[in-house]
């Protein structure tokens, strides 16, 4: 049986919020962007009571999430909420049975690079699920949420899935993540006050420097080839190919260093 849910009591056709122009420039007829999160799991994965955590726990976390994006009768785009199944919105992919997981490595980043080329469905709201049970050299499951970019920007939409998420120990305390916190004295926070007028000053010259050679390449210069950067052009529209690899910290460190880069995006 399948199961719908109607979040909030709103009736088919009301219209809500207007999109935003990101969310409009995000989802159009000539550019569609989304984000691929990855959550790897230690056990095989249960999917029994997936229906019952997108309705009960993902659809009330925002309204955009059981909308669609249509325009009124004045040609502006709105976010429209409609019944959500969502079976609708789960996929489970069928792989070879019996492969190694260095063999499945090859098929979950085959998967990958299909799906984030395929668009999603202007009809139903504008995410996706993908459930992963095999194997894997990094986990031995993988659940792959594919979300449109007109939904939210990274970082609103990795805190809505992560506010799914529970801890192991306390189910009922909040999620948290590891700090380190400095022990303060008395000294060290004279020096860092002293110490902050300086940053203050710096992070605006770079930010004003940031700024005005954004303008001046996306104007007048081009990007020098590298190996994260191939000079072709119309490079956004031909096929890609997404691996997935781990890098320790010193790694990073030491590719940022060979690339001559001041971060790693």
């Amino acid at each position: 049986m399948d199961l719908k849910v109607k979040v909030g009591g709103v009736k088919d056709g009301d219209m809500s919020e207007p999109v935003s122009p990101t969310g409009q420039y995000f989802n159009s007829s000539v550019l569609s962007v989304s984000l691929i999160c990855i959550l790897e799991f230690d056990n095989p994965i249960d999917d029994s009571s997936s229906l019952s955590l997108i309705n009960d726990v993902f659809l009330p976390i925002s309204a955009r999430f059981s909308s669609i994006m249509v325009k009124d009768k004045d040609g502006v785009k709105r976010w429209k909420r409609v019944e959500v199944n969502g079976k609708d919105h789960i996929k489970v992919p069928c792989f070879p049975e019996g492969l190694s997981p260095e063999s499945y490595d090859h098929y979950f980043n085959d998967y990958l690079s299909n799906i984030a080329m395929d668009p999603l469905p202007q009809t139903k709201p504008l995410w996706e699920i993908h459930v992963i049970k095999y194997p894997t050299t990094n986990a031995s499951g993988n659940l792959v949420f594919k979300l449109h970019h007109a939904l939210g920007d990274g970082y609103s939409l990795m805190g809505a899935l992560l506010s799914c998420l529970q801890r192991a120990d306390n189910p009922s305390l909040p999620l948290t993540f590891p700090h380190f916190q400095k022990h303060v004295t008395p000294e060290n926070k004279v020096k860092s006050l002293i110490g902050v007028v300086p940053q203050v000053l710096s992070g605006a010259l770079n930010s004003v420097m940031d700024f005005g050679w954004s303008v001046l390449q996306s104007s007048f210069l081009k990007d020098r080839e590298s190996p994260i950067c191939s000079g072709k052009e119309r490079v956004e529209f031909r096929p890609i190919s997404i691996m997935t690899m781990k890098f320790s910290l010193d790694e990073i460190k030491r590719i940022k260093s060979c690339l001559q880069v001041t971060k790693l995006n």
